[in-house]
């Protein structure tokens, strides 16, 4: 599933190629993509101008502005889940396999397609409601605020992440404590931060925290410069290409291949149903290690 950087990188390529446009029409093509949505999609995107491209963590969303001096009480809000992909493509382009929205605008430019091949994401058109820091989509309200955003809180996160006396990466996943970061940004910065994924959060203290948090801004800002981590082809930007991050990865899927830092082989253990990598040198296991 695509993670903070990866998602970023198509609200970037939304900002410049979508944000200002009026839609002309909208199409869904396959109604799982609007399960989620209440009304009729294409009905209440008709006339309306996307405003800008904002994220919170994994979410994506387009204000919606009915006039030129309207504030927006509405946004198109997106979530890509594991295949969901945001095309902006001219509008005489083959239709795609998995095409399920498509978008054409006023101007008559390259159109909004959503692509989906598992059709686990979805759009819907939310009303805006305060979320933590800023105006967010009424779904998005219980998400916190992540680690790149202006609004996210270092002490207080510090404070919340030791109350969950749990396992540091399982409330690195939670997406109410932090948002935005999964399965792969997890285990490159435990691994820069030189940290067990089963290391108890109230075992830690302030500088450690501090250190960690500053693990997953480099990692993500990193991915970032790099297009994000594209395993396969069901990854892209809005223009279809792929990040190239998965070269620079530290650890995660590197099972038995050399630590990067100490040379030690990577090893990969079974968690929460999926897999977690980490040194056994650089990142021993901990004695009072939880799940």
């Amino acid at each position: 599933m695509p993670e903070l950087p990866e998602v970023e990188v198509v609200r970037r390529g939304l900002e410049r190629w979508v944000a200002g446009r009026t839609v002309a029409a909208a199409e869904v093509l396959n109604p799982r993509a609007v399960r989620r949505n209440t009304g009729d999609l294409a009905a209440q995107l008709k006339g309306r101008t996307l405003a800008s491209a904002e994220r919170r963590g994994k979410y994506l969303w387009l204000p919606l502005l009915d006039g030129p001096a309207e504030e927006a009480g509405e946004s198109l809000l997106a979530h890509l889940g594991m295949s969901g992909q945001l095309l902006v493509v001219d509008p005489t382009a083959p239709i795609e396999k998995h095409l399920r929205v498509r978008m054409g605008f006023a101007d008559g430019g390259p159109e909004l397609r959503f692509v989906d091949q598992r059709t686990f994401g979805h759009l819907l058109v939310a009303p805006m409601t305060a979320g933590r820091g800023r105006a967010v989509p009424e779904p998005v309200a219980h998400i916190a605020a992540d680690p790149l955003e202006d609004a996210f809180d270092d002490a207080e996160f510090a404070v919340r992440l030791r109350l969950r006396r749990t396992g540091i990466k399982r409330a690195l996943l939670d997406q109410s404590l932090i948002s935005g970061v999964g399965n792969i940004y997890a285990d490159e910065a435990l691994w820069r931060a030189r940290l067990h994924w089963a290391r108890p959060t109230e075992a830690l203290t302030r500088p450690k925290i501090s250190e960690l948090l500053a693990a997953v801004r480099a990692v993500m800002t990193e991915a970032l410069g790099q297009g994000g981590t594209s395993f396969d082809s069901l990854y892209v930007n809005v223009n279809g290409e792929s990040g190239y991050f998965d070269r620079s990865l530290a650890v995660y899927g590197r099972r038995d291949e050399p630590c990067r830092r100490c040379g030690t082989p990577v090893r990969r253990e079974a968690f929460m149903n999926r897999s977690s990598y980490s040194c056994p040198k650089c990142q021993p296991r901990p004695r009072n290690a939880r799940p």
